[in-house]
């Protein structure tokens, strides 16, 4: 099942049992055949738009709210599913966890730099902000001509807009959350 069916069919069921409509209920109301919708909920089927039109106007729902995931009130995020993003030859491992949403301005990550690692970027948008707490080893972030450093359980705030690098200064992994805020 493609990402669009997938999302469709969840959307679909979900509206049918929101409202307690039957299959027979929804094909009355949209005009599409009993055996369709169930295809769709399945997920067997890709609908064509004129199809999608029929289902969001029977049910009274917006096409995007049949067609787009909907927000969720909590997620739950195993870093073993998450494809790091290396750097230094390997030695900087960074896991992008809460990914930039335009509607909170922020994005999150979870890096693990070995001893020597180094990570090193350049700057971001205007007036953005880095939030890092450090878990294990001992962090410096070079930036603006400053060494920030903190050690497991210390943080940092730093404005982002600049060119700025990220060094484990220890002899064992060190293990940081990152949260960049955009403030635009």
């Amino acid at each position: 099942m493609d990402n669009i069916s997938a999302v469709v069919s969840e959307n679909l069921k979900l509206a049918r049992q929101k409202k307690r409509l039957s299959l027979d209920e929804l094909a009355k109301l949209t005009g599409v055949s009993k055996s369709m919708l169930g295809q769709i909920e399945r997920g067997d089927v890709n609908p064509t738009i004129s199809t999608l039109w029929k289902i969001a106007n029977g049910l009274k729902v917006s096409f995007t709210e049949l067609v787009t995931k909907p927000k969720i009130d909590y997620e739950v995020i195993d870093r073993k599913t998450r494809e790091p993003l290396i750097a230094d030859d390997g030695k900087c491992r960074n896991y992008p966890m809460f990914t930039f949403d335009s509607e909170r301005r922020f994005e999150t990550y979870y890096l693990e730099i070995d001893p020597d690692g180094r990570l090193e970027s350049t700057p971001h948008p205007d007036g953005t902000e880095e939030f890092i707490n450090v878990f294990s080893g001992e962090l410096v972030i070079t930036t603006n001509g400053e060494e920030l450093r903190a050690k497991d359980g210390d943080s940092i705030r730093f404005k982002a807009d600049q060119e700025h690098v990220y060094t484990n200064a220890s002899e064992e992994i060190c293990r940081l959350s990152m949260i960049i805020y955009y403030p635009i």
